[in-house]
């Protein structure tokens, strides 16, 4: 059965949506910024500035994924590769992490721009993959994206052991042959590391992953603010 939406919970217009709410989650990236910066580790970090503003769980995620140190602001844009430069290039996607993104924008979710201008989202895998009412919609809105933009060749990676990646990668090997986009789709134990070391543009916004690839383009933002005018964005600056 197909699940309704993406990643939206009863209680995120109270815990995002609300202008004092996001002041408060801008006051709090800028003190990551802060600490991150200065070789502090993440988890102690979010912590730490999650208890001085009150943030519940929920809140801190999307503070962490809001927060990096100016150092990989500066790796991130010196390997960044605007999205209307793609024409000929290959590209490989970290899967789960850019049609979630979309889905969960699509679905009215509260989508996170971080301080590097990458967006993320609060809703994860956790094991298992359930497709939603979105997802073909998000695929067909990256694929006739990246035909557009004039992509040459694109590889997807998923992460084999979450459950349905399987019927995931079957859902796409069709909308491929369907609308011919050039898409090879891989199941791998580990995307992170694949992706991390590709010599192609990397797709992600996974800190690791853009911490080390050695080119990456922001799609995701790009996606969204051209396809979802709608979108519930939090920005952290």
């Amino acid at each position: 059965m197909t699940t309704r939406n993406r990643g939206r919970e009863a209680s995120d217009d109270r815990l995002f949506g609300e202008l004092p709410m996001q002041e408060k989650l801008k006051a709090a990236a800028k003190d990551m910024l802060y600490l991150l910066s200065r070789g502090y580790a993440e988890k102690s970090s979010v912590q730490l500035v999650g208890n001085r503003y009150r943030l519940n769980a929920r809140q801190q995620r999307a503070l962490h994924g809001m927060s990096c140190s100016k150092q990989q602001i500066a790796i991130r844009n010196k390997n960044g590769v605007m999205p209307k430069m793609l024409k000929g290039q290959t590209i490989a996607i970290d899967g789960f992490n850019l049609l979630i993104i979309l889905e969960s924008a699509l679905s009215g979710a509260y989508i996170f721009k971080g301080l590097d201008g990458y967006y993320r989202d609060v809703s994860g895998v956790h094991g298992t993959y359930k497709r939603v009412q979105k997802t073909e919609e998000a695929l067909l809105i990256i694929g006739n994206t990246l035909d557009k933009l004039g992509v040459s060749k694109v590889h997807w990676y998923f992460d084999a052991p979450v459950s349905n990646s399987g019927r995931l990668k079957t859902t796409l090997r069709e909308l491929a042959e369907q609308y011919h986009f050039s898409w090879k789709i891989d199941l791998v134990n580990n995307p992170d590391k694949e992706l991390a070391s590709s010599t192609h543009i990397v797709v992600s916004s996974d800190a690791w992953i853009l911490d080390r690839a050695q080119k990456n383009t922001n799609l995701a933002a790009y996606l969204i603010d051209h396809h979802i005018q709608q979108a519930n964005i939090v920005c952290a600056e």
